[in-house]
């Protein structure tokens, strides 16, 4: 755990209990802090005193003599509507962060010598790959890397602050709306499409918060810019107009005159004065797809940014197994695979995995939002069905007939995929997929898109195991005969 020693002797507010809210508030006690926390929650209240959190109720505090207020990235201070915890610290003076700012304070609370070095990323799609990449890559060269953030542990709950350590981030918009002094010795941008405009009301405040990674950025310190979007486009030029650190452009899918991209599936380091081809995504199996090309793209050269060597970056790229509920590979029947891509909530993510397979049987749907799947049409020559599941079922159904797209309404996940794979085998189509690629969040069906992929997974392998088990019975009574 990393201990918030600069809050010693403030008193510190803290909601949500949840995985990130249980750790900051534990740092804070440990750094000396006195600690008032809570959740709306009566079973997550329990669980994080069954911790040693200390507990307030923050409805009954007295804001005045409350120094700063923690609040979970998932809970509004505005848009669409400032929950009560909010509007007391508001009205209090109370300034508002996140763990991320706690963690930022402490690294900048040491000496510039004995600071770690912090590779923070952020972008509406890819943030995950990119973060799980860097972090495979680090430990494959024998260097202590700790991911967290966004992904995996809370940032807080990571190994404390020593020697030699990399600690990289993924951030979202959420997050860095309420981190004011993280400094990233490198800060990744990906790329920027619509997504949580209900919290942010706009693209260009989306922008503008997603924007924040750079913050505090100096010479020393280096941008990496996806400019696969128009959006990248202009940021990269800004920064680079602003010649306040270096800015490396990245792109999945065209050449770059200077930066990193991937043409024709190989991956070229053009920092230099020369063009050198690093890796060759052919052999890369846990990175399918121009959107990955992008990510391992973003993840080479913010390694290369670091001082790691481009050979041994571009070894350990290939090593990398892919993430769960990301373009996950689960298993076969016959020649039907089954792919996890959970971790598609929106649109532009789904599109990413519609692009990268033909004869998919799609499973989608999920949480309503004001985001359809129009955008999606240019890839549903890709699509030989689609199961539909979740509130948003009737919606995608209308577009996908709309559209000449064989389409059925399943309700549910289980009866999807019992559905998509036995049209997949009675199809004799050439490598067909059964791919859950929502497009939509989970939380009508499911806790999470983690919950949902896991399920996924669960059910998948149900039918892997008995075709295996019937496919084993059947060669062990040809051998007999």
């Amino acid at each position: 755990m990393i201990i918030a020693h600069t809050f010693k002797g403030k008193t510190v507010a803290v909601f949500g209990l949840g995985r990130s809210g249980v750790t900051a508030s534990l740092s804070l006690q440990a750094g000396g802090a006195k600690v008032l926390a809570w959740d709306d929650n009566k079973d997550a209240r329990t669980a994080a005193i069954n911790q040693g959190v200390q507990a307030a109720d923050l409805k009954t505090a007295d804001w005045t003599k409350i120094d700063e207020f923690v609040l979970s990235p998932g809970v509004a201070d505005d848009l669409p509507s400032p929950h009560w915890s909010a509007k007391l610290a508001k009205a209090a003076g109370t300034p508002i962060i996140c763990d991320i700012e706690v963690f930022a304070r402490e690294v900048l609370a040491r000496a510039p010598e004995r600071r770690p070095k912090i590779i923070a990323i952020t972008g509406t799609n890819g943030k995950s790959t990119t973060t799980a990449l860097i972090g495979h890559v680090l430990k494959s060269c024998g260097r202590d890397g700790q991911i967290g953030g966004n992904i995996g542990r809370g940032v807080l709950d990571l190994d404390d602050i020593h020697s030699g350590v990399y600690y990289v981030l993924e951030l979202s918009s959420y997050q860095l709306e309420r981190t004011f002094s993280l400094k990233a010795d490198v800060a990744i941008f990906l790329n920027l499409t619509p997504d949580h405009l209900a919290r942010h009301g706009t693209m260009a405040r989306y922008e503008q918060v997603k924007c924040q990674i750079f913050n505090n950025q100096t010479s020393s310190d280096t941008a990496v810019i996806g400019v696969d979007c128009p959006e990248g486009e202009n940021i990269c030029s800004k920064l680079i107009a602003q010649n306040g650190r270096r800015v490396v452009p990245i792109s999945g899918r065209r050449s770059l005159g200077r930066g990193v991209s991937v043409l024709g599936g190989k991956l070229h380091d053009v920092m230099g004065r020369t063009c050198e081809m690093v890796v060759d995504f052919a052999d890369a199996q846990g990175l399918p797809g121009e959107h990955n090309w992008q990510n391992a793209a973003a993840a080479y050269a913010a390694l290369r940014a670091v001082g790691l060597d481009a050979k041994v970056i571009g070894k350990a790229i290939l090593g990398f197994g892919g993430l769960a509920h990301r373009l996950e590979n689960i298993g076969m029947v016959g020649p039907v695979r089954f792919v996890n891509d959970s971790k598609a909530t929106n649109p532009q993510a789904a599109k990413q995995a519609l692009q990268t397979y033909d004869n998919i049987y799609w499973i989608a749907g999920g949480s309503a939002d004001k985001d359809g799947i129009e955008t999606l049409s240019p890839c549903f020559k890709n699509i030989s069905r689609a199961y539909l599941i979740g509130e948003t079922a009737k919606d995608f159904e209308r577009t996908l007939r709309a559209a000449k797209t064989p389409a059925k309404i399943s309700g549910e996940l289980r009866m999807a995929i019992l559905c998509a794979v036995k049209d997949a085998l009675a199809s004799k189509a050439k490598n067909p997929v059964v791919l859950l690629s929502p497009a939509c969040a989970s939380f009508d069906q499911f806790k999470d898109f983690e919950a949902r992929g896991d399920a996924f997974r669960t059910l998948s392998l149900e039918i892997v195991n008995i075709y295996e088990r019937e496919k084993h019975n059947a060669n062990l009574q040809e051998g007999a005969a």
